[in-house]
Formats: C-alpha cells, sequence, structure tokens
C-alpha cells in the first residue's frame, strides 16, 4: 500500500469507523447490527498476542487460565505523529472520565472491571468492556476480543462442566451476523481441520467472504514442516487468505521486551526466513493484517452503510407512526381530561356505528392490534 494512497485510507476509515461508534454508543446496535470486526479463536491460540502486536502496546491481561473474561471492545485511534509526540498513547474506560496513560494501569482496571462483573472464581460474561486507545503505534481500527473457547473448566472457578459450550455459544452469536468481519486465530502447528475457530467460522460464513485467517506460533512448528500451504489458501480456503504471526515468545513476555521492539523482530524473522521470505505482500507479519484489516473494514463499512441508514429511517418512521397513533398524551386540567373522555367514547360509539354497517374504520384496527399486543404481552 502506498503512503499516499494509505493515508487517505486511513484518514476516510477514521471518519467511517467513527461514524459507527457513534451510532453504536448510542445503542443502535441493539435495533440495527452495525459492522465491526471479532476476534476468535481456542484459548491458547494466541488471540491475546495477536491483539497487543495489532495495538502495538502491552494492555491486556496475561496469566494462567481464561484472559479474557469478558468481551472487550477494542477502539483504536491512531494519533498523527506530526501533531502529538512520538510515543504518545492514553486510554478511556467507557463510563469513566478518567484519561489513562500508565498502560499497566489498564490492564488492572479491565481485571477489576471483569471481576465487579463476572466475579473473581473465573466466570465468563456477555457484557462488554468498551475501552478506546489513543496512540501514534496504533492503527484505525475497532475491534471486539471475545472470550477464549474454553474445553475444561478451571479448578475452584465459577465455570461449569458446560464452559466449552456457553463460550462457543458467545462466540456464534457474534459471528452471525453479516456484518461481522471475523478474524479467526489459529495456531499453525495444529491441525488446521480440527480449528474450532475455523469450523465455526466456515459455518457462519460458508463463503468466506467476511473470514480472514491468523496463523499464530509458525515460528514453534516441528523441524521440516511450515505453514506455506495454508498461508498460500492452499489448504482450507477462505476468499480473504491468512496472514502469518510470529508472536512473542513467553520468555519475551517474562523479560519485558516491548511489543515495538518484538514487531521490529518478526519482521526480521520473516524476512530472513528461507520460505516465508519467498512469500507475495500481505501474507506475513502484523503490518500485512493491519493493511488487510484496513482494507477489509473500509470496504464493509462502506458496502454497509447504505442499508444502515436505510433501516434507521424505516424503523424511525414505524416509531414516528407509533406515536402519532398515541396522541399527545393525558391531559393534567380536570375540564381538559373530561374532554379528552367524552372525545374517546364518541369516537368507539362511532367505530361500533361503522362495524355494524360494514364500513371500513382504520381506527378499530389499530386499537384490535393494540389489544392482540398486549395480549400476548400478558400471556
Amino acid at each position: 500500500m502506498g503512503e499516499e494512497t494509505g493515508q487517505m485510507l486511513y484518514s476516510n476509515l477514521r471518519q467511517l469507523i467513527t461514524t459507527v461508534d457513534e451510532l453504536r454508543d448510542v445503542g443502535l446496535q441493539k435495533y440495527v447490527n452495525l459492522p465491526r470486526i471479532v476476534v476468535a479463536g481456542t484459548q491458547s491460540s494466541g488471540k491475546s498476542s495477536v491483539l497487543e502486536s495489532i495495538i502495538g502496546l502491552d494492555v491486556l491481561p496475561r496469566h494462567a487460565g481464561v484472559c479474557t473474561r469478558r468481551p472487550l471492545e477494542l477502539r483504536l485511534v491512531h494519533l498523527d505523529e506530526r501533531e502529538h509526540g512520538k510515543d504518545e498513547a492514553f486510554a478511556e474506560f467507557a463510563d469513566n472520565p478518567r484519561k489513562f496513560t500508565n498502560f499497566s494501569e489498564v490492564t488492572a482496571e479491565i481485571e477489576r472491571l471483569t471481576d465487579s462483573v463476572a466475579g473473581e472464581k473465573k466466570g465468563i460474561v456477555d457484557e462488554p468492556i468498551t475501552l478506546t486507545i489513543h496512540a501514534t503505534v496504533c492503527p484505525d481500527l475497532t475491534v471486539i476480543d471475545l472470550p477464549g473457547i474454553t474445553r475444561v473448566p478451571l479448578k475452584d472457578s465459577a465455570q461449569g462442566d458446560d464452559i466449552e459450550q456457553v463460550t462457543k455459544d458467545m462466540t456464534n452469536r457474534y459471528i452471525q451476523d453479516p456484518r461481522t468481519i471475523i478474524l479467526a486465530v489459529m495456531a499453525a502447528n495444529q491441525d488446521l481441520s480440527t480449528s474450532d475457530a475455523l469450523q465455526m467460522a466456515r459455518k457462519a460464513d460458508p463463503k468466506g467472504t467476511r473470514t480472514i485467517g491468523v496463523l499464530t506460533k509458525i515460528d514453534i512448528m516441528d523441524r521440516g514442516v511450515d505453514a506455506m500451504r495454508p498461508l498460500r489458501n492452499e489448504e482450507i480456503p477462505l476468499r480473504l487468505g491468512y496472514v502469518g504471526i510470529k508472536n512473542r515468545s513467553q520468555e519475551d513476555i517474562q523479560s519485558k521486551m516491548k511489543v515495538q521492539d518484538a514487531l521490529k523482530a518478526e519482521e526480521k524473522w520473516f524476512s530472513e526466513h528461507p520460505k516465508y521470505s519467498k512469500l507475495p505482500p500481505g501474507h506475513a507479519g502484523t503490518r500485512a493484517l493491519v493493511d488487510k484489516l484496513t482494507v477489509v473494514l473500509y470496504a464493509h463499512i462502506k458496502a454497509f452503510l447504505p442499508q444502515i441508514c436505510t433501516e434507521i429511517q424505516d424503523k424511525r418512521s414505524k416509531v414516528e407512526q407509533r406515536l402519532r397513533e398515541l396522541g399527545d398524551g393525558v391531559p393534567v386540567d380536570p375540564r381538559e381530561r373530561t374532554q379528552l373522555m367524552w372525545t374517546l367514547i364518541n369516537d368507539y360509539c362511532e367505530m361500533f356505528r361503522n362495524t355494524i354497517r360494514g364500513k371500513h374504520d382504520r381506527r378499530l384496527q389499530m386499537y384490535m392490534h393494540n389489544e392482540d399486543v398486549i395480549a400476548g404481552g400478558c400471556m
């Protein structure tokens, strides 16, 4: 992607993402499905490492067991280095006016918000946390990180024996939406045909038009084995293809290697690899993944925005019509209330006479419809 083309694309994407995020903030997602990127994968697939590579910062909780126990909606806002310091970064949580500049405190706040709703015994709850990160190192994207698919409940936790079904059901609820881009994260050192994330993505998106495969742990595959076939989209084809990622190792994390240093090491590793270095551009590395997500999300939002506007107008028209049917409400003044009562009685009598005469009266249909709605709600 050329620098000038990339800047124009990022600028346009920022405007579209801001529009969608504002619609989501006012609760529109409850009534109209909005475009989004959802990260799906098993507990040990390396989802957190992929997300931190995309963000460019250490921000996500890391410990034994399930790290993500509430969906985390990450709104990434790129800061222009020409207007901000080179390493400037800060974070904000929804419903919290504080601006966080220490990202270890951001990690602690994610854990606190998780425990406050899901409990301290590793429970999993489908109540998202919204976190906005402004940084010079992050791209303009909005990504939702889901709890990893978990097969066995942790000992002495609030997780039941059905934890696998619970995590799969939650993932399915998000990826079934045709306006959702699926980022299916899977380990390259395991058989792709058995990947839960890929199997679920293919069921929700049979044509593979909105699924991007991400292959992690590509550097720890068995000797003599590589991921060239899946990266060339020759094994289980996806319309949007696959991208290989080299995450930080556990040793790198424990030695406090910064994400930016890891990204440089990743780029160097792929460029020097005897096979992966020969792949066409866009198949390996975090930068390739970010560029792919940017292009796909831009096209996705642009394609669906006219439909979303139409749906909003349609729902608004129905609500306005219903409000007109309900009238102006009950008057406060006693005389006006008496007048309203006489008007309603006269209208009812007129509807009754029209019914006897076989004359169509739309008001009666509205009345009967409302009675059915009330009766149905009471059953």
